[in-house]
Formats: structure tokens, sequence, C-alpha cells
């Protein structure tokens, strides 16, 4: 697996989608994106982008005029490798000097208040009967019980599809992306490396994450 030596922005999440460069489903995508779940590199990868994300917020004065001061909120991530899981003990957040208003910034790690990782949320929730074996060996490795991919899965098919970001943007895909085979079909958008694909979904996933 080859890294990009740049960061990747939001700006970058934006133009992969929104450009043309994701119209076309990638199935291989899908069917080996299991395996960043067992990639601590790739979780690396994510924190520098949440860091990127954060300073860019701590840059930004509050609306009142205060400064922003670190005030991160303690996590406990589930599916998570262990060699990074201390990089994903904290929610990167600030707290106004003067106003105390709470900020928190955009992430790719988090999606939510969910203990399991948002990678977990986006490439596990498919009905079993359609996982891999190596797949379905995963969800039992990182110890995601059925009822939970399940309960993802409606959260995909119910509710997404009701969200604020996916009813301003859904339009802009074409064709359309089929509801009823969410997340695969988003998935399927995303072109690219693998890694590259998934990081620009999760960064245009990242603004559910202050308000999933």
């Amino acid at each position: 697996m080859v890294w990009p030596d740049k960061k990747i922005s939001h700006q970058d999440f934006e133009q992969a989608v929104f450009v043309g460069e994701s119209l076309s489903t990638k199935i291989e995508t899908i069917k080996v994106c299991h395996t960043l779940l067992q990639s601590p590199q790739f979780f690396q990868f994510l924190v520098q982008i949440d860091a990127e994300l954060a300073a860019q917020m701590h840059a930004t004065p509050c609306a009142c005029g205060g400064v922003l001061h670190r005030a991160n909120y303690p996590r406990k991530p589930r599916a998570c490798p262990q060699e990074v899981r201390h990089a994903f003990e904290s929610r990167w957040s600030f707290c106004c000097s003067r106003c105390r208003k709470r900020s928190t910034a955009k992430s790719v790690r988090f999606l939510g208040r969910r203990v399991y990782v948002a990678l977990a949320v986006v490439v596990l929730p498919q009905r079993r009967t359609t996982l891999s074996a190596s797949a379905v060996q995963l969800c039992d490795t990182l110890e995601v019980p059925a009822r939970t991919i399940a309960r993802w899965r409606q959260w995909w098919l119910q509710r997404f599809a009701n969200t604020t970001l996916w009813s301003q943007v859904c339009a802009r895909f074409m064709p359309p992306v089929q509801t009823q085979d969410l997340p695969t079909s988003l998935i399927g958008r995303f072109m690219g490396a693998t890694h590259v694909a998934m990081v620009r979904l999760l960064g245009f996933l990242s603004p559910l994450s202050v308000s999933a």
C-alpha cells in the first residue's frame, strides 16, 4: 500500500466527490476496504487528518472574539488497532475563554458519539450473508456483535438518507446512489486507491461527526 506524501484536506474530499472522480462503482474497493480496520498505518493517517481539522478550528476565534482553549473529550474507542488506541482516546474539542461555548472539530476518526470508530460504522454494516469469510472473521476478532452491525445498517437505511448532509448533496451523484444498498452503494462512488477512497468518504461524512 502506497501512502500519499501530501495530506488530504477537506477541500480534496469535496473535489473528489463533485468534480467527477467518484461516479462509478468500484467493487474491488468495497471488497478490500475491510482490511483497513487492521492497518495501524491507516488509522495513524486518520489521526493526522483530524489534527489538521482541529488546528483549523483552533486558529479561528470564537464568534464572541474569545480564544479557544483545548478541552478534549475522553473516548474509549472500539474496533481500533491496539498500536494506535492511545491516539483515539481523545476527541479534540475546544472551549471559548470568554463565553465558554464548546466547539468540536469535524472528525474522520469518529462518527458522532459512537464508541466504535467511524471506519467500522462505514465498512461493516452489510448483511452478514453478503460478507466474505474473512470479513465475518474480522467482525468476530474486533468483537463487534451482530446486533450492533444490524443497528448500524438500520441507521444507514433509515436515518442517513434524512440527514441534512445527504439532502444537500445526494442530487450531485449521477447516477443516483441506491439508498436501499447503503453504505455499500456510497462506498463504491469514491475512487482511487483503497485507502484514498476511504479517506475521501470519511471526509465526506465528517459533518455528521458533530451532529450524528
